[in-house]
């Protein structure tokens, strides 16, 4: 999932892109409104984080505009507390208002909430107790979360979409990781192992010297 952060403040800024790169989404960043409205024009975002208080164009201008060509979700990220504003920004269809400081913890949780709210698709695969659903990157297990990342689940993806065939190592990192990002080869053996112990999905077999398979009854 894309995520675009609108935010002047560099410290804030990079800060809340650091935190959404460590759990795996990809992040597009703009420091004033005329670039956040670019991105959003230029590029697939599924959600926006959006400062009101921006140069160019406020955050409140951004949205309107953004309204007249997407739907997408966003959540006013702002030091602006009082009422008016607050309002006025629900009633440019903003999907939810945060005040700084705020809880990054708290930003991820309400993401993935807007997230599986207004993407949620009938995408689920089951495998003995395991669930997995790839439209909202979620996994249970035994009817508990599972706590597997959106790259353990495209992983997956991967391996069912080539369910009885071997897919080699390189073929998953391209799929996966793309050209921008260079991780060694044995970082798809660490994910694997993720998914084997956290979904117990004994049907992704190891071919030696080559990659990965799933087996399926």
């Amino acid at each position: 999932m894309n995520i675009l952060i609108v935010e002047d403040d560099t410290a804030i800024r990079e800060g809340v892109a650091e935190f959404l790169k460590e759990n795996e989404y990809e992040v597009f960043c703009a420091g004033d409104g005329e670039k956040a409205l670019e991105i959003l024009k230029s590029k697939e975002i599924h959600l926006a984080l959006l400062d009101i208080m921006l140069p160019k164009k406020n955050g409140i201008e951004v949205l309107k505009e953004l309204r007249t060509f997407s739907e997408l979700p966003v959540i006013m990220l702002t030091a602006v507390t009082d009422e008016e504003t607050q309002v006025q920004t629900f009633d440019n269809l903003a999907d939810d208002y945060i005040c700084k400081p705020f809880s990054l913890i708290l930003l991820l949780k309400r993401i993935e909430a807007l997230l599986r709210a207004r993407y949620k698709t009938e995408n689920t695969w089951k495998y003995k107790d395991a669930v997995v659903d790839f439209s909202g990157y979620r996994a249970t297990y035994l009817g508990k979360d599972a706590a597997v990342t959106p790259k353990e689940i495209k992983l997956l993806a991967v391996l069912l979409e080539n369910a009885g065939q071997v897919v080699s190592r390189d073929q998953i990192l391209d799929r996966i990781w793309g050209e921008e990002e260079s991780p060694f080869d044995r970082v798809v053996d660490v994910y694997v192992k993720n998914l084997r112990k956290k979904l117990q999905l004994d049907c992704i077999i190891t071919v030696k010297g080559v990659g990965y398979k799933l087996e399926l009854p």
